[in-house]
Parts: structure tokens; sequence; C-alpha cells
């Protein structure tokens, strides 16, 4: 109250008071006070002026307002700054307002109303503390307004209708708002409406918890839905969307916002977003939901972070239409049906998150939809882990599936899966390949199932490259009739059956795969089956008895073995009558009954790209065609950073230049090694040095082609005694004229043992580099400490590699330039506040051990693309300055 306002009172007599409320108001101007004494007061009260109405004793609810009129409210409000404490307002008839603000603003304060809502419409304003409203029907808030709505420490209950409804384009906040015992939904925002709703609860509505609809927002923080009818939270926008919209990303804002909220005990879904809807969920925790956790349907978009889905009646997650779904961090439990389903053309995209099997299945994708899982865990279930099928597409990396029934991934129907690092253990197959489409799985692992390990269909054609099956109850391996598999780099081991078996007809192409221990063959091969199989190794078959063979072929079949090896065997091939295999420079080795040479006729196999036991391969880089010597090094000064790596560099290349003129003159030249020792961390471009230093030395005239052979332990050492010298010296005969690279070459000597042949290795390579010290430069890298250590295990080694180079991780202002040189090259700029939060992000970030370095950065700038194009993809209208800006908030 100002100095110059004025206190009215109103009681029913004694002098100086008015009688009605009504008269005071007349009486009174802006900024007065009316003090009202205790009774009941039956008016149709409108306030035109800023005035305040508060009891006189300061007792709450000593005062009631009923309305007069049936069709009328007990209080009306047409001007701004009406605030109104401690009084209960009571309408005739539920189903209309209470009280209704048409214009101005009114600030309910600790007021009781009941008999009919509270309504604002227009541009009023309308704020609710510490007030309770119950007993109307329809609904118990409504703000339909342009105007500001606030509501804090309100309760609404016992509602024929909505809690509250939030319209037109009102930005409201409610905070410690309850919503209890409403028949249809407890809040309900619409329009362009926009809420923010922190520490709310809704308890037992009849439908939906929280219903947004059209192109409304809503942020809801530390918030608890419960007990509802429907929903839990339903989302059904009706903005256009364009069908093939990016995901959205996990931290970008939206059109519903859920962080630390709880979804609990829901009629229906937990949650549900349809239309073009759009909702994130972080750190929130939905249970004991009568649907599925969360769906997705239409043209919407839904994204989980850090979340918990638990006993769901439904599926965990569900996608449908034209949805986006994502998932990261999440981890979902006790689901009746399964985990996710996907269908029609929906996107859905799961990272770091934990799926449980249901008796549907935990993962199933199907029609047209896409499917991506990362780093996720999902089991257990009685039929399959993840299955994809009819057109749907499905992308997998580094995910783990167990004790899955059926099996733990099937591709079946036109469906199309390319998948990597994928774990399977224990369960009934492990992976099932049944479908015409497009199916490429690497590195993947299957232990302990209780049927086949990997099982291609009848006249699929998948690609299997250096997948691992261990311990399956039947085959290790299986390719169907009429199949036609590729497979590379394979090993299967301890199967109880055959290793490897081929159904009628089936013609696949076999190369590096290694069978070893299976209780029956090594390879089966079926009737009319053809297929070649190259530079495999087939190891101690016939464990459940001597009558199985290594090789088994079946009449009629004609399959093409090159550069095989069988051993540890009763018997290395039995061939049915009629059958017509060829064996080309394959070998037996320790069996009982050998059909096939005991040895070859050369010392030294021919030089190949891979190795038949492991698969493994030494990687080649051709040298660009004529480089010029100062391209070369002016390559190398515009690398980031490396200066010490720079100038050792450029000496050793005045050395060799030094070298070259006096061999062009006859004289002798000065005794010189080549070969060098890098040491540093991961992603401090030692491998792209390397590979300039071969140029280089092309480029002076040293090496003939300057190229690049990549090579580690596993492309060096074999696995049995006579296999590491040829398989060294092939990787060495590869990198003839240009420069070997033996990345975490230390590893060649920490497996100290009898069965241990990095020690061979070295002895190969230390003769070679005798042999050819002028056809191959040898350069060999890792850790400092354990590189110290691997050159002086070796006197050899020490005296052929006596100069170290030593690449010093990046400073942040080499990681900021190695980014904004990647920015370039992709056309993307940074505002200098991105560059400056670019410079702290890279000062934040610990230099341990595991640090990748330029590697890092390079991933830096791809996740930044990412989120800017999901950032971008939400604007309305996005420039061409947009889609090549990269800002602050890009930064993940």
């Amino acid at each position: 109250m100002t100095a110059t306002a004025t206190v009215h009172q109103v009681a029913p007599r004694g002098r100086g008071a008015h009688r009605s409320i009504t008269a005071a108001v007349r009486a009174a101007a802006d900024g007065d006070e009316i003090r009202i004494a205790p009774g009941e007061y039956v008016e149709a009260l409108v306030l035109d002026r800023a005035v305040s109405l508060l009891p006189q004793d300061g007792t709450p609810f000593s005062v009631r307002v009923l309305a007069a009129d049936p069709g009328r409210p007990a209080l009306e409000v047409t001007a701004p700054g009406v605030h109104v404490g401690g009084v209960a307002l009571t309408g005739q008839d539920p189903g209309l307002p209470a009280v209704l603000v048409t214009a101005g603003g009114l600030d309910l304060d600790g007021c009781d109303i009941s008999g009919g809502r509270v309504e604002a419409s227009g541009d009023a304003a309308l704020t609710l503390r510490g007030c309770r409203v119950f007993g109307a029907a329809l609904a118990g808030v409504h703000a339909n307004t342009t105007g500001p709505t606030e509501l804090t420490d309100t309760v609404v209950e016992d509602i024929d209708g909505t809690g509250v409804v939030l319209g037109s384009a009102t930005a409201a906040h409610a905070t410690g708002l309850t919503v209890r015992q409403v028949t249809g939904s407890g809040v309900r925002v619409r329009g362009r409406a926009g809420a923010v709703l922190r520490d709310c609860r809704v308890t037992a509505p009849g439908r939906s918890g929280l219903l947004v609809e059209d192109a409304a927002t809503v942020t809801a923080l530390d918030c608890r839905v419960e007990e509802t009818g429907a929903e839990g939270v339903r989302v059904l926008g009706s903005s256009p969307r364009a069908q093939e919209a990016p995901e959205r990303p996990d931290s970008a804002a939206g059109g519903v916002v859920l962080a630390d909220c709880q979804v609990l005990r829901t009629g229906a879904d937990g949650v549900s977003v349809s239309g073009s809807g759009d909702v994130l969920l972080l750190n929130c925790r939905l249970r004991d939901g009568s649907g599925p956790g969360v769906s997705a349907d239409d043209d919407s978009r839904a994204a989980l972070v850090d979340c918990q889905v638990d006993r769901p009646h439904g599926s965990c997650l569900v996608a449908r239409g034209h949805a986006r779904l994502s998932a990261q961090g999440t981890s979902m439990h006790g689901s009746h049906t399964g985990g996710l389903p996907a269908g029609d053309r929906s996107r859905v995209r799961l990272s770091s998150s934990e799926v449980p099997g249901g008796g549907f299945g935990a993962v199933h994708v199907c029609d047209d939809a896409r499917l991506s899982l990362t780093a996720c865990r999902i089991g257990s279930t009685p039929e399959h882990g993840v299955r994809a099928t009819d057109r749907a597409e499905l992308t997998v990396e580094g995910v783990r599936l167990s004790d899955c029934g059926l099996s733990g991934l099937r591709v079946d129907a036109a469906a199309g899966a390319h998948v990597r690092g994928l774990s399977v253990v224990r369960g009934g197959t492990g992976i099932s390949a049944d479908s015409s489409g497009t199916v490429v799985l690497e590195e993947c692992d299957v232990a302990d199932t209780e049927r086949a390990g990997i099982s291609c269909g009848t006249g699929t054609s998948a690609v299997l490259r250096d997948c691992r099956i261990s311990g399956t109850g039947t085959a290790g391996l299986v390719v169907g009739e009429r199949a036609t598999p590729s497979i590379e780099g394979c090993t299967v081991r301890d199967a109880t059956g055959s290793g490897l078996v081929l159904g009628p007809a089936a013609e696949p192409r076999v190369k590096f795969v290694t069978v070893a221990r299976s209780g029956k063959n090594s390879l089966f091969v079926g009737e009319k089956a053809r297929g070649t199989f190259e530079d495999c190794v087939f190891a101690g078959a016939g464990s459940e008895g001597p009558a199985f063979p290594a090789v088994h072929v079946s009449a009629g079949s004609a399959p093409v073995l090159r550069g095989c090896l069988v051993r540890d065997a009763e018997e290395d091939v039995a061939a049915e009558k009629g059958a017509r295999p060829v064996f080309d420079d394959c070998l037996a080795r320790n069996v009982t009954n050998p059909a096939l040479p005991t040895r070859r006729t050369e010392a030294v196999p021919s030089a190949s790209d891979g190795d038949p036991a492991s698969g493994t391969t030494a990687r080649e880089t051709e040298a660009p065609a004529e480089d010029s010597l100062e391209d070369l090094l002016a390559e190398l000064d515009g690398l980031a950073g490396l200066e010490r790596v720079k100038h050792d560099v450029s000496s050793l290349v005045k050395l060799m230049r030094t070298v070259r003129l006096r061999e062009d003159m006859g004289l002798a030249a000065p005794p010189l090694s080549r070969h060098l020792v890098f040491t540093g961390n991961p992603g401090t471009g030692k491998t792209t040095v390397a590979r300039l230093y071969g140029r280089i030395l092309a480029a002076v005239g040293l090496l003939g082609r300057g190229h690049l052979v990549e090579a580690d332990r596993s492309a060096l050492v074999g696995e049995y005694v006579g296999h590491t010298g040829p398989k060294t010296a092939r990787v060495f005969e590869q990198a003839r004229g240009g420069v070997l690279f033996i990345d975490e070459a230390y590893s060649l000597t920490q497996y100290a043992g009898t069965n241990d042949f990095g020690q061979e290795a070295i002895a190969t390579l230390l003769k070679l580099m005798e042999d050819h010290r002028d056809d191959v430069v040898v350069i060999v890298a890792g850790y400092p400490k354990e590189m110290e250590s691997f050159v002086r295990s070796n006197p050899g080694l020490a005296s052929r590699f006596t100069r170290t180079v030593l690449f010093d991780d990046y400073g942040s202002a080499e990681l900021v330039s190695i980014v904004e040189h990647q920015a370039a090259q992709h056309q993307y700029e940074f505002t200098a506040a991105a560059r400056e939060a670019l410079t702290a992000h890279f000062d934040a970030v610990p230099r341990g051990r595991g640090f990748g370095n330029g590697r890092a950065a390079r991933q830096l700038f791809q996740s930044m693309t990412e989120r800017q194009a999901y950032r971008v993809a939400d604007l309305p209208d996005a420039s061409e300055s947009d889609l090549m800006t990269l800002v602050p908030e890009d930064l993940p």
C-alpha cells in the first residue's frame, strides 16, 4: 500500500464501514486497500480498479464471497494490479467461472475458490499463490490468455474435468502445483502456450496426467505424475514437419522437455507422443504403466537421456509411423511384452542403454523402419534378442546380447543389417542371417550358444569379417542351402558339432578362417556344394571321436581349397564317391592319416595380403605419384603442432640429401640407420608422419616407392611352429621399396612363454632388415616407456633403431587448430564465442595416457557438426550462414 492509499472498511454494521464490498470498491481509488469483516457476502463483485481485498482480522477464509447470480462469477476483474488475499470465493454454477479475469491482472493469495473455475482470457494476467481450487466442472483453472500465468503452491482438486488448462499464448510458470482427483487430464497445455512446471504433482487424473497439444511448449522439472486413467504424459503436436526431418539430438530443447520427473502407475502409456509432437526426457523415471513406457507415432520425435523405464505392461519403447525415437544412457527393465518394437517408417537410435527381453523378444524392427543400436546391453528373452524383418534396416555397433531363447540376432525377409562389434552370449542360436537383403557382420563374438553360432539361411549372401565363434552346442558356422556368403578372417573354436557346415548347393567365399577343436568335422561340405577356401586353418577336429575327419566332402560337391593347413587330427580329408574337391598348395601337420602333403616345396610362401591363421592383414597405403620434396616438406610443415617432430624430420632430410649427394659423386656413404622409433600417445600423428617420411625418402631417391605398410603383432606372429617366419616375410616383402610401420611394436616381446612366437618375428625382421637394408625403412611405434624397453630387449634392435622421434601431446591451441582445419575443409565457420568455448573445452580435458589428441579433435568436430545439424533442423527458415556457423551450444 502506498503512502497516499486509503483503507476502506466493510462490515455488516458499525460507523464508517461500507455495508458491501461492491460499495467499498466504488469508493476506492487505484492502490487502495479494502478490509472486510468476517462474514458471508452475497455479491456480483466486479473489480475495475487496482485494489486489494483482505480479511479485516487476517484470518484466512473468515470472509466468504458468494456469487449473487447463478450466471455470473463471484468475482470479476477488469483492471490491472488487483490483489485478493485469504478470501473464500464461491460460484453458483460449477460449469461457469467462479473467478473471471477478462482484462488487467489478478493476484490471488491464499484463497479458496469453489463452485466454479478460475478463468483468465484476453490478455489478462493471473497469479495464484497458496490457493485451493475445488468443486468445479470442465476445468479448475483455465488460463486462455496471452498474458502471463503463475501458479505457486496451489492445489486443484475434485474437478469434474481438467485440472489446469493453459491456452492461447500464455507464458505460464507453475511451482509446487498439486492436481488431484480430476476426471479429465491433470494439466492441459494447448495453442501456442508455453509452460514451465517445477516440483509439481499430478495424482489420479481420469485421463492424461499432462496433455500437450498444438504448438504448445512445456518444460517440466522435478515433477511427478501418478495413477493416471490414461497416459502419464501425452504430447499431440499439430505443427507441420517434413517426414524426413533429422532425428532430434539428445541435448536439444523441443516442444516438451521433462527433466528429473517421475511418471508412475499410468493407465496407458507412460509417455505418448503423436502428430508432430516433440518430447525430450532427461533423467526421468517411468514405472508400472499399463501400456508402453514411451510410444512415438506419426511424425513425432521423442528422445530419452539417462532415463529408467521399469515394469511397463506393454513394451518399454514403441515407434510407429514416421516417428523419430532415440534413447541414450537409458535402462529398461521388467517389460511384460518386449523392450522395443519399431515399425512403419520410424527411425530409432539407442545408445549406451539396457533393453530387457519379454514375451515378444527384446528388440523388433519391421516394415520400413530403421534402427541403430550402439553400446547397448540386451536380454534375456525366450524369443529373439534383436530381430529385423520385412524391409527394415538395422545398424549395430558394440552391442551385447545374452540369454536369448531363439536367436541373439535374427535378420530375415528382406531386411538389411550392418553389424560391428556384436557380442552374443548363451541362448539358442547366436546370429541368424536369413535375409535376402544386405547383411554385413564384422568383428562379432558368439559364445556358449545351445545351437549354431552363426547361421546363413537358404539363398542368402551375408558378409562376415573377423567374427569369432566359440563353445556352440551344435555347429559353429552354418551356410544354408544355395547360400553364397563371403566369410573372411573369422575363427570358430570348440563347437560341439562341426565347425563350418555347408548345406546343399552352397557356394561361399571363405578366406583366412581358422576352425579349431571342433567336436566333429572342422569343415563339412554338403551335397553339390561348391565354394572357395583360401589360406584357412582346420585344427583339432574330431574331439567327439576319431571317426570325424577334419574336412568331409559330400557326394557331388566340388569345393576348392587353396593354401590351407589341416593339423592335429586323426584324418585330414574324407571325400564321398562323386565328390570333386580341389586342394591347391594345402598342407597337413600332425595328422595320423594324411591325404594332403605334409610340406611345401617353397620355403617362403608367395606374397599375400593376409594371414591364413588369423585373418589379420597388413594395410598398404600407396604413395602418390610425382611428389616433389618441396611439396612434401610443405605438407609436413602444415601439420598442426609437432614442432619437435618437424625439426627432427627436417634434420634427417638434410642428412639423407647429403648421403644421396655423396653417392651420386661416387663417394662412400657414411654409416647411417634410416630406421626410426616413434613414441607418443595415440592420435599424435605418428602414422601420418611415417607416411610422409616414406614419400620424402622416395623423393630424395633413397626409396623406390615410398608407400606405407601398417602392421601390428597379429600381422607378424603366427599361431603354430613354422608359421611366424613366412608370415613376417610376407609383410616385409609387401613393404619393399617403402616403409614398414609396426604399431605397438612392444607387444612382440610382452608375451613370454614357450608358445609365443614374437621373438621369432623379431629375429626374422632383423635378418630381413640386414639383407634388404636399402629397400625398406622400418618404423616401430608405441608409448614411450614401453618402446624404450622394447628396443633394449634385443641387441639387434638397439643397434638398428638408434634414433627416436618423440610426438608430444597437442596443446589446446593446436587441437583448436586441428578442429578449425577440419571445419575449413568442410565449409564450416566458428563464431568467436565458439572458438573461446572450444579452447576452454580442450583446457579442461585431462591429458592422460588414453587421450586421443588429434583423433579426439576430429571426433569432437564430427560431434559438433551433428549437433549443429540437429539445432539448425529446428529453425523455421535456416539460412546459408546458419548452415555454416558453429556456436558454443554445438559443443557436447
